[in-house]
């Protein structure tokens, strides 16, 4: 665990994913090289949605891992291993009913608190590396027009140091991937499926044509999709672009 992490501090730039993703063109990087902003022009979220952050108060950082082989079909494992990372770490602040939302927000009650990014560079069948972008609104209070966003100060009163909170993560990063070597894959998975947020509780949700229905979130399978148990006991899964989960 000794080996120190390269952290590159930015004041500004488009997107800490981009700027590693074109650090990558250039030279070999070490694993878990990590990029920090304080500032990012174009901070992005799941499916393009813009990630809104004020300068300074919040943690918006990049993270590289190279792995040895990972088969692109074992990809959710990421998200799986990313999610418990920071749910480990926020978890330490004690933070009311902290869950994770599918794929892979961090909530407190029901207000967003992290939002995660993966992008992965794939080399035939294999996952090459990850850039794993994490925006997790720290020491900033007022979020404008954003309806059930929250930070670690406006739900705790505390004002967290960004570098400690950083190197945590970090470390924790370290713990979950080394996890995913020894192939402790299904350890996490129901880990993960216990952090669940709505899960075994009646929720609606809207799919792709925009049709309002109920349903139970039961898990994941393993290919990452949201298992959902709808009328007359049928689980169904969905993926990604598939479903919306409305509350």
């Amino acid at each position: 665990m000794g080996e120190q992490i390269q952290i590159l501090k930015l004041d500004a730039t488009d997107s800490t994913n981009l700027h590693l993703k074109r650090l990558l063109l250039s030279e070999d990087l070490e694993d878990y090289t990590t990029i920090v902003a304080k500032k990012q022009l174009k901070g992005r979220g799941q499916m393009g949605t813009v990630w809104q952050s004020e300068e300074g108060k919040n943690l918006t950082f990049s993270v590289l891992k190279n792995h040895g082989f990972l088969d692109v079909n074992d990809q959710f494992i990421l998200n799986i291993c990313v999610s418990l990372s920071i749910y480990d770490v926020v978890q330490g602040l004690s933070l009311p009913d902290l869950k994770v939302k599918w794929p892979n927000d961090i909530m407190s009650g029901s207000s967003k608190i992290c939002g995660i990014l993966i992008e992965n560079v794939l080399k035939g069948l294999a996952i090459k590396n990850s850039i794993i972008g994490v925006g997790l609104n720290v020491n900033q209070t007022s979020f404008e027009n954003l309806d059930k966003v929250a930070s670690l100060k406006s739900i705790s009163g505390k004002l967290f140091d960004l570098d400690e909170l950083l190197n945590k993560i970090l470390e924790s990063f370290k713990f979950y991937f080394l996890e995913l070597e020894k192939e402790k894959n299904t350890e996490m998975i129901s880990q993960y499926e216990q952090l669940l947020f709505r899960k075994d509780k009646p929720s609606t949700f809207r799919d792709t044509t925009n049709t309002m229905f109920m349903g139970f979130i039961r898990g994941v399978s393993t290919d990452g999709k949201l298992v959902v148990e709808l009328e007359d006991n049928i689980l169904k899964t969905f993926g990604l672009k598939e479903i919306t989960l409305l509350y």
